[in-house]
């Protein structure tokens, strides 16, 4: 079986850890893998072979230079620089990468991934030329004064566009690339990765729409822990409070209390929010209605969904899914 290669591209001045966030993610994924499935194979390619100098003064070593590259890249994920001065936050812009870029058409990849920053140098080689995308908040101005003919979402997490994505600010390659093993095998296994990362949950929708979840605290209590872990894969089931502490062994009343200590919501509203959290990832990753959604979540009717999603996001399920829910396949 031939892995997907990914193949990420450096160059003086790359935050680091727009590098090692993808990486961390498509190995780590990998290794999760059954081996009777195609994996993930990663390569770090520069101008040339040998150390890269990052933003923060790190040095990081390049596999092979950009004309090294074998044809059959399934992925090529380009990270970003920012440069700071008196006069705020810039894109840099490699002139070699965006020259390598637009003479190859990006060597041919299947499917081209930008984090932060380097959707400018996407755009500069002329590859976003009439597509959505998005890129760090700092530098969305600059991307749109720069580049007209990309329309830009500045509220967005990642953007797709047929075959080339997009995402934004630093950490969110990392949001990028987990969608990236979702689309390519499945949901549960781009969960798998996040928590081998200890990474809480993935973010749907855009940058001002953050899951609630992510605001709330990871219990150092052991056993609430292990039920925070647990909740997400069992969405169906009865989630009471009365069951809930049944699972930890403690009285209605100490769970409750404990949990809204350890956690800073009562256990039902944590419930809700991650059942929110699910609608809005399978309205954006999967084609499913939504009775189907409301059921395989345990919002029980179409009705308390609407309800719950609105309050939630500001916006219907239908807009919501319209809205980052991008073309191509």
């Amino acid at each position: 079986m031939t892995p997907h290669l990914v193949v990420v591209a450096v160059f003086d001045g790359v935050e680091l850890l727009d590098v090692a966030g993808p990486l961390e993610v498509f190995s780590t994924a990998d290794r999760l893998l059954n081996k009777d499935v195609p994996g993930y194979k990663t390569l770090v390619a520069g101008p040339q072979p040998g150390l890269v100098r990052c933003a923060g003064g790190t040095s990081i070593a390049a596999d092979v230079s950009w004309k090294e590259l074998p044809r059959e890249i399934g992925t090529l994920v380009v990270p970003g620089g920012l440069a700071f001065d008196e006069s705020g936050v810039k894109a840099l812009e490699a002139e070699s990468l965006v020259q390598w870029l637009a003479a190859s058409g990006a060597h041919g990849a299947s499917r081209i991934a930008s984090v932060c920053a380097g959707a400018h140098m996407l755009a500069a080689a002329g590859l976003l030329d009439g597509r959505r995308a998005t890129t760090h908040w700092a530098t969305a101005g600059q991307l749109a004064a720069d580049h007209p003919e990309v329309t830009v979402e500045p509220d967005a997490i990642y953007v797709r566009d047929e075959h080339i994505w997009t995402s934004a600010g630093v950490s969110t390659g990392i949001d990028l690339a987990l969608a990236l093993v979702a689309h390519d095998h499945n949901d549960e296994l781009a969960r798998r990765v996040a928590r081998w990362l200890v990474m809480y949950m993935r973010r749907p929708g855009g940058q001002s729409q953050f899951s609630e979840l992510l605001a709330y605290s990871s219990a150092t209590d052991a056993q609430i822990a292990r039920l925070q872990a647990w909740i997400p894969d069992h969405l169906t089931e009865d989630l009471s409070n009365d069951a809930l502490a049944l699972r930890t062994n403690l009285s209605v009343r100490h769970f409750s209390r404990v949990f809204r200590q350890q956690v800073g919501v009562t256990p039902a509203q944590y419930v809700e929010s991650v059942r929110v959290d699910a609608v809005a990832r399978q309205l954006v990753h999967t084609g499913n209605g939504l009775r189907a959604i409301a059921n395989a979540v345990g919002l029980g009717s179409v009705e308390t969904l609407h309800r719950l999603f609105k309050q939630r996001f500001g916006v219907t399920p239908a807009a919501y899914r319209e809205r980052f829910t991008t073309r191509g396949g």
